[in-house]
């Protein structure tokens, strides 16, 4: 009996730095594709003009964002795909893969001719672009949630399952940091020009990076045990597995959506609807954002570990309840200063990084193993499409016809269904993974 708890001791210390390691290795690729499917949405306002007819600069934008919306609808689909992948041939497979696509996706971006060298077909290289990353993008989220709940220790999932937010603020923060350092040394009509393919270029680059670490992961433990039940899903299957977990997809899905438009809107946006509503320097307002994304940065693996303590529902609940109240005033905070938008975008990071760093354990606590990857890249994929990818365009469109204060309202209204559910919600603290 001595000798057996020696050994389990060993084996088990032997496992904490592979996993911490495959744990840095998940979230450095996750940081990657989240820079290659945000430069798109910081760089918009240069490059509209390049893709689209240039007359009508508005138009030019909304274009470019329609687009970025559509890469959305390819999420559900890659989470679908990803997801079969994941649950069939593994989660570092599936993980792999993933990263490669977006980083193609990246590398197209990067050679995409202009409207005036190509015509309407630039337009269609940069969709194209959009729906290779929307595929990746949608396929990186349910394997990334899965796999790190799977590796983690039971009392740490919380914690560990919230890092892949530090990835997707690291992935952002260094594309608005991109942003700062090109804004600051090129001026409008070199950004225009050619300095809008940078970022692609470096994206492309840092895939490879990204690649390289994931060929070296082992795969989950608790897919291996459980790989002999089944062989993951065919096609005709996945209906009806949706339809079995129903409850765990309708509690996914109303969690995901007032995070990822308010995520989308304060987090990723911000900095481009203050330069253009309020007149923020382009660099000052990408500044700013980059301190406010620090911020959520340090938040989430704090929430993390807070929700490994006190329970996830906790959370949720207070960001519903602190997003509903603040909506208006952050809104009012932010103005004509770079100052201005730093601090209301610290304020919605913090109250953020409540609603997403307990939301990875919370989904894969809520779904059987061998259908985990599929049910969660499928259902988080698709209501991230649908109200994720249009909150950019559906806030510059309401926004631009003086009804903006609308947008607002309808964020306060996700905020409250958000509520409904996690009072509904079981606890899933502790939850031993089947």
């Amino acid at each position: 009996m001595a000798t057996t708890s020696s050994q389990t001791v060993v084996q088990t210390s032997s496992k904490t730095p592979r996993r911490a390691r495959d744990l840095v290795a998940v979230n450095i690729g996750n940081a990657i594709e989240w820079f290659d499917w945000n430069v798109y949405a910081i760089f918009a306002p240069f490059f509209a003009a390049q893709i689209f007819r240039a007359q009508d600069p508005v138009s030019a934008l909304l274009a470019t964002l329609a687009i970025f919306a559509v890469g959305f609808l390819m999420r559900p689909i890659g989470g679908w795909v990803f997801g079969l992948i994941a649950d069939r041939k593994g989660r570092r497979f599936s993980l792999t893969l993933a990263i490669l696509l977006a980083a193609v996706g990246s590398l197209i971006i990067a050679v995409a001719p202009t409207f005036d060298q190509a015509g309407v077909w630039a337009s269609a290289v940069l969709l194209l672009a959009r729906l290779i990353q929307g595929l990746s993008h949608g396929g990186e989220t349910g394997s990334a949630f899965t796999y790190l709940a799977e590796i983690a220790p039971s009392d740490k999932r919380g914690l560990w399952a919230s890092t892949p937010w530090i990835g997707v603020a690291l992935g952002t923060m260094l594309a608005t940091g991109l942003g700062v350092l090109l804004t600051s040394v090129l001026d409008q009509q070199e950004m225009s020009a050619f300095g809008w393919r940078i970022p692609f270029v470096v994206g492309a680059l840092l895939g490879l990076y990204g690649l390289f670490l994931r060929f070296k992961m082992a795969e989950s433990e608790v897919f291996e045990a459980n790989k002999e039940e089944g062989h993951g899903l065919s096609l005709r299957d996945t209906w009806r597995v949706l339809v079995q977990n129903r409850r765990a997809v309708l509690n996914i899905a109303i969690l995901s959506v007032s995070g990822v438009v308010i995520f989308y809107t304060w987090f990723i946006f911000a900095p481009s609807y203050a330069t253009r509503v309020h007149g923020v320097p382009a660099s000052d307002a990408l500044l700013a954002g980059l301190l406010g994304q620090a911020v959520f940065l340090f938040a989430v693996p704090f929430a993390g570990a807070l929700s490994d303590r006190i329970g996830r529902r906790p959370m949720v609940f207070a960001y519903t309840i602190g997003f509903a109240v603040l909506a208006f005033p952050l809104e009012w905070i932010m103005g004509p200063s770079g100052l201005r938008v730093f601090i209301s975008m610290a304020i919605a990071s913090l109250i953020l990084a409540l609603c997403c760093a307990p939301l990875g354990a919370i989904f894969t606590e809520l779904v059987p193993t061998r259908v985990r990857a599929t049910v969660v890249g499928i259902t988080y994929g698709g209501f991230s499409a649908i109200f994720g990818g249009s909150a950019p365009y559906l806030n510059t469109w309401l926004s631009s016809i003086g009804l903006h204060n609308l947008f607002i309202g309808f964020t306060i209204l996700l905020c409250l269904l958000t509520l409904v559910v996690c009072l509904r919600l079981p606890e899933t603290k502790g939850l031993k993974m089947d």
